[in-house]
């Protein structure tokens, strides 16, 4: 059985990002987390929302992790994790198995500033083929504000990300909107989360 992968900043913050999602999860039915990591957030929301299908997807090595969770908890409306990820042209950005529905929500954390800028890009072209019009997508993680960091933690963490892989790095919030947009989609809230970082939320259409 494969052992349980375990993130600290996951237990910390899955209960303010699952309050501020509170109130925008409640119409919502099937919902797609792409960079699900370890697959604790994926538990922790499945349990608190269980009117909802929960889907996670990851890199193909980080699959059997997310399962072993998934297993434990044995949540009716947490599905098998996918493989997923963000590719460059010429491949399509996001391909879902046949047979899968469109999501009305899309959920990611901590994921923009471990791609590179040109997977972020490809990310939010691919969006819009895999969710319903209408559909929420909400982003978690830390962002800067024209150009410049927020804290000094996180001009510290974005030193660290572009030692490790200089593709990496904290993003420019405006550069993030406008990606969004291009794509169609509707700005609804930016929510200040503890330890300097953000939700994005936006409605596609």
């Amino acid at each position: 059985m494969t052992e349980k992968p375990f993130s600290i900043a996951c237990e910390r913050n899955r209960m303010p990002i699952a309050t501020g999602l509170d109130r925008w999860m409640s119409d919502r039915r099937h919902v797609l987390e792409i960079g699900s990591g370890t697959g604790q957030h994926a538990v922790f929301f499945a349990a608190r929302w269980p009117h909802l299908q929960w889907q996670a997807s990851d890199h193909p090595d980080a699959l059997a992790g997310i399962d072993a969770w998934r297993t434990e908890a044995a949540l009716p409306n947490l599905a098998t994790p996918l493989a997923l990820q963000a590719e460059l042209p010429p491949l399509p950005a996001l391909t879902l198995p046949p047979g899968l529905p469109r999501f009305d929500a899309v959920f990611s954390a901590n994921t923009l500033h471990i791609m590179g800028w040109a997977h972020v890009q490809a990310l939010f072209a691919g969006l819009p083929a895999v969710m319903e019009p209408g559909a929420l997508l909400a982003v978690y993680g830390p962002f800067n504000n024209g150009g410049g960091y927020t804290s000094d933690s996180n001009a510290q963490f974005d030193a660290w990300l572009k030692a490790r892989d200089p593709r990496s790095g904290i993003r420019d919030v405006e550069a993030v909107q406008a990606l969004a947009a291009a794509q169609g989609f509707m700005a609804l809230g930016d929510i200040a989360m503890p330890a300097n970082n953000r939700l994005l939320l936006w409605r596609l259409g």
